[in-house]
């Protein structure tokens, strides 16, 4: 999926979530925006590999595009680390389900994900489809439908 893609559907499961708890939908909405770009740190290209370009460099040399940054093991180490040291939980939980938008988005394509890394299997969902296509629009439409919903629900 492409960038715009993450940041929607992150946006979107931030907004979703807000809908169902008492957090800031503000927050969820921004939180989960940048959780939907994080897992794509390890390819250069991203969105975010171009904000941080060595970091992205040594994480794909490291581990490879869509293995350890798109598991549930960093998804794990992420909530780690932002309890740690971000003291607003709903920051933390906005990021985690942008995250977790952007691993189901991935198994959405034909490449899938290493979900379950360093296990070398491959998780995709039943229907694929290809990154930039015409189908990949349909569902940046249906994304943003989702958040225009949402947000009405919540802030009209």
């Amino acid at each position: 999926m492409t960038g715009k893609t993450h940041i929607v559907g992150g946006i979107a499961s931030g907004m979703a979530l807000a809908s169902v708890t008492s957090y800031d939908p503000t927050i969820l909405f921004l939180s989960g925006a940048v959780g939907g770009l994080i897992p794509d740190i390890c390819h250069g290209g991203s969105k975010i590999g171009r904000k941080a370009p060595t970091l992205s460099k040594v994480i794909n040399v490291l581990f490879g595009h869509r293995t350890f940054t798109h598991s549930l093991l960093f998804l794990l180490l992420v909530w780690f680390v932002l309890g740690a040291f971000v003291s607003i939980e709903s920051i933390t939980l906005g990021v985690l389900v942008g995250m977790a938008s952007h691993l189901v988005l991935d198994a959405a394509t034909k490449n899938g994900i290493k979900l379950l890394y360093p296990l070398s299997i491959t998780i995709r969902l039943p229907i694929t489809i290809r990154t930039g296509g015409s189908a990949e629009y349909v569902v940046l439409i249906a994304l943003t439908l989702f958040t225009v919903y949402y947000v009405q629900d919540i802030y009209i």
